[in-house]
């Protein structure tokens, strides 16, 4: 009786969301390669592609059931070079290099804050993996890499669209590199939008949700990197701001 052996279009389907993967790793290093060479506008919009990679390995994997713990940590280490090395290297080639030429100090503050978001982003992603099967998944504990990266390299691709050089806003953009590294790793709840339960219920979302994304996509096509800013920057604040209403007194946790 003969052995039967495992078949070859099974084993190839787990292949599919590991593409998606590999695809955001090569556009957050092709964000490196852009931002150290000054191409800016193309190593901000490399790290939009790969924070949209991002979002559908992950989908594709539950959809075709191929999901594995190879998997889960392939995803982490493409997450730190695409939201963890790309970003810092983007704000630091772009604006915190200059530091330097206001003394060695601020020289010293510029390549430590760049390699504190990177740290920061790592130290977030070894949490996230540390807490998944435990944290309710209606939200993150911390801001998100890929919603950080967003805020940082849009900041960037912003400011550089409206003619800026990074050198006149070296100091807004240490302060910002910074508080977005802090919120990484800090205990904020931000809400995940992925509903709580499961089954068709706990995937509704209210119908002027729905208008409001249409809204976002007609601005995104007009001013992508204006509009990208002013979404995630209204969710890197949604956390701190919300978490300071339910600390007034009287308002339920």
């Amino acid at each position: 009786m003969s052995v039967p052996t495992p078949s070859p279009a099974r084993r190839s389907v787990y292949l599919l969301p590991n593409l998606f993967t590999t695809g955001a790793l090569f556009s957050g290093f092709y964000s490196i390669i852009a931002s150290s060479q000054g191409l800016v506008e193309h190593a901000c919009i490399a790290i939009f592609i790969a924070a949209i990679l991002d979002g559908l390995d992950g989908r594709v994997a539950r959809l075709t059931n191929t999901q594995s713990e190879f998997g889960v940590q392939y995803d982490s280490l493409s997450d730190l070079i695409s939201f963890g090395m790309a970003p810092a290297l983007l704000v630091y080639h772009w604006a915190l290099e200059s530091l330097r030429d206001q003394g060695a100090t601020a020289g010293k503050l510029g390549w430590l804050a760049a390699f504190l978001y990177a740290a920061c982003a790592a130290l977030r992603l070894a949490r996230f993996n540390s807490q998944v099967g435990t944290v309710d998944k209606r939200w993150f504990i911390g801001l998100a890499s890929p919603a950080a990266a967003a805020v940082v390299s849009s900041f960037v691709w912003t400011f550089h669209g409206l003619g800026w050089k990074g050198s006149e806003l070296s100091m807004p953009a240490l302060a910002l590199t910074a508080i977005v590294a802090l919120l990484m790793v800090s205990r904020v709840r931000y809400t995940s939008f992925k509903g709580g339960g499961s089954g068709p219920r706990s995937e509704r979302v209210p119908f002027m949700m729905l208008v409001g994304v249409v809204i976002a996509l007609i601005a995104l096509a007009l001013e992508p990197a204006r509009t990208l800013l002013c979404v995630f920057g209204l969710y890197a604040l949604s956390g701190p701001v919300t978490m300071l209403v339910r600390r007034r007194p009287g308002t339920p946790a």
